[in-house]
């Protein structure tokens, strides 16, 4: 007992000095990757835009590799980048919470930082109040460490990220591109508004100070207010949560007396299609909306025997040929049928000019309310393209508290169009400045308002 609760304590003390656990075995790593590969290989949707060459490579690769970490920090890092080779924003290495209450992106002591992607930029776009002083909202990070930051994004961060999407990845390169373990330092260089370069020496610690400039008021599920006398206002700002139905369903009379409406998803990460469903269709005179189109891959063994040896030549005009072709290469896949999504009482709903909202966190649910959205003429999209991932994942467990999470649903506009990796595109493109952050402006919400007049002077 007395051997074990001294383990204990010199555990304890390496995890306050930012020095990270050393448990797992090697014939854990190399089980542990091998995990996430046989996953990936058997239930990855979109395993057809994958290199399976150098897929396999790089596993055979890491099979020495992770086995050379000095700790488990360092293992699940690699993983990271194994994950990251697949380009998913729903497949997704989660390390042990003993690992990731010792990281941080944004403290330093200090400061507390968040950074953004403007125009390629990396921009301070909130700061504790006490930081602000050195590094006030504006400021542009230039070097980490002597590097430049774009250079450092590329060398350091991207290749740890799993994203579809290039904007995702550009705007996570940025506000992670501090990232780091407690205890451990590294110096900046920085341009703040007026154009004078300062540097700074900054420690990864728990920050000291939570209050952050801009000092924005807490986030509700549910935000409901009047634009002017005829434009209302709606953030709906999860669909994560029940409880945002009947909050959604106490404005009703209100919104009844709009003439215009604004529906703010910009800040809406998804959560349950069916809620997303339930308050759009209030705003909608058909009697069935068509969500997204969904696909997984089928797993027949046989046919995957039979398809070994079957040739391209043979499927002219055989679909069973087809199949054991497909399946023989795993690309064998089963389409589900986009059931419409029925309306009670169509034509009861509250039909104005609507204006959406979206942007770069608009994500999954948020996405397939966008969907359903297609073809309402009085409905558009203003802002900046969507998140541009969705699916459904197949969680996973790894060793000593971990997982992993693989995409194994693949979804599309009814029609077949494809919007992961892309974003579901605005009507009408609008983004912010680094002047907008500065002076706390929304051009997207001001871009709508201006929008909606113009209509009513049709």
């Amino acid at each position: 007992m007395k051997y074990k609760f001294l383990l204990l304590m010199l555990l304890a003390v390496s995890l306050a000095h930012g020095q990270m656990p050393a448990q797992l075995t090697n014939a854990e790593k190399v089980y542990g990757l091998s995990k996430f590969w046989q996953e990936v290989n058997y239930n990855f949707v979109y395993l057809d835009k994958v290199d399976r060459e150098a897929w396999d490579a790089y596993y055979i690769q890491l099979i020495d590799e992770v086995q050379q970490t000095s700790n488990d920090y360092e293992y699940y890092r690699l993983l990271e980048k194994f994950c990251a080779q697949l380009k998913d924003g729903h497949t997704d290495i989660y390390m042990p919470e003993s690992i990731r209450k010792q990281l941080t992106d944004t403290d330093f002591g200090k400061y507390k930082i968040k950074l953004s992607n403007i125009d390629g930029k990396a921009i301070v776009t909130a700061v504790n109040k006490t930081g602000s002083r050195e590094i006030p909202v504006g400021s542009e990070i230039l070097k980490v460490n002597g590097m430049e930051v774009q250079e450092h994004i590329k060398a350091h961060v991207k290749p740890y990220i799993s994203t579809s999407a290039n904007h995702i990845l550009e705007d996570w390169g940025v506000s992670k591109m501090l990232h780091g373990v407690l205890g451990t330092s590294l110096t900046i260089e920085y341009r703040i508004p007026g154009n004078e370069i300062r540097k700074l020496s900054l420690k990864r610690e728990k920050a000291m100070e939570e209050e952050m400039l801009p000092n924005l008021p807490k986030q509700e599920l549910l935000e409901f207010k009047w634009l002017d006398k005829n434009t209302a206002y709606l953030a709906l700002n999860s669909f994560g949560y029940d409880s945002i139905i009947p909050m959604f369903e106490s404005k009703l009379p209100e919104l009844a007396k709009a003439k215009s409406l604004v529906i703010d998803l910009r800040n809406n990460t998804g959560g349950n299609t069916n809620i997303g469903f339930d308050i759009l269709k209030h705003f909608v005179k058909d009697s069935v909306l068509y969500g997204s189109q969904s696909y997984t891959r089928k797993h027949l063994a046989a046919y995957k025997a039979w398809g070994r040896w079957t040739q391209e030549s043979d499927t002219i005009g055989n679909p069973g040929a087809t199949e054991t072709y497909l399946a023989g290469k795993d690309l064998l896949m089963h389409d589900f049928e986009n059931q419409p999504w029925k309306i009670e009482e169509p034509g009861q709903g509250i039909l104005i000019p609507i204006v959406v909202l979206l942007g770069h966190n608009t994500a999954s649910a948020a996405e397939d309310f966008l969907i359903f959205t297609e073809n309402q003429d009085h409905i558009i999209k203003i802002g900046e393209p969507s998140f541009g991932s969705t699916g459904q994942p197949f969680v996973f467990e790894l060793p000593k508290g971990a997982a992993a999470r693989i995409c194994t649903k693949k979804d599309t506009y009814p029609d077949g169009r494809e919007f992961v990796g892309y974003g579901i595109q605005p009507d009408i493109l609008v983004k912010k400045t680094v002047d907008d952050f500065i002076n706390n402006q929304d051009p997207v919400l001001e871009a709508s308002i201006d929008y909606l007049k113009e209509l009513k002077l049709q």
